[in-house]
C-alpha cells in the first residue's frame, strides 16, 4: 500500500515539474502515472549500476556528475514513455529532476506516515 501511494506522490510530482518547467511536457494525468513508475523502476535498478560506473568521474567532479546521471534517467524514462512525456533540452531535464525531487519531497512530508 505504501508504493502505491508514493507512486501517487510521484505522479502529482511529475505533474507539478512537468508545469512549472518549459520544455518538459505530460500529455496528462496517466502518463504522468506511467512516468512516475518508470522512474521508480530506473531509480531502485539502473541507477545503482550508472552511480557505481562513475564513481571516478563523480569523485573528480565533487559529486556533480550525479546530477548527469539525474538527467540521463530523465532522458531514459522520455525514451520509454514516448508519446506521453517528451523533454526538449538538457538543462530542461536538469531542471525537472532537481524540481522533481524537490516537489517530491514537499509532497512525502506533507502526507506523512
Amino acid at each position: 500500500m505504501n508504493f502505491l501511494v508514493n507512486i501517487l506522490i510521484s505522479a502529482i510530482a511529475v505533474a507539478i515539474s512537468a508545469f512549472l518547467i518549459p520544455g518538459i511536457k505530460v500529455h496528462g494525468f496517466f502518463d504522468a502515472l506511467i512516468v512516475a513508475v518508470v522512474m521508480a523502476i530506473l531509480n531502485r535498478f539502473v541507477k545503482p549500476l550508472l552511480v557505481l560506473v562513475t564513481i571516478p568521474i563523480t569523485v573528480i567532479t565533487l559529486g556533480l556528475f550525479y546530477l548527469v546521471i539525474n538527467v540521463v534517467l530523465v532522458y531514459i524514462a522520455s525514451w520509454i514513455v514516448s508519446p506521453g512525456f517528451e523533454v526538449h533540452g538538457f538543462f530542461a531535464a536538469l531542471l525537472f529532476s532537481i524540481a522533481l525531487s524537490v516537489t517530491n519531497s514537499i509532497l512525502d512530508a506533507m502526507a506523512g506516515d
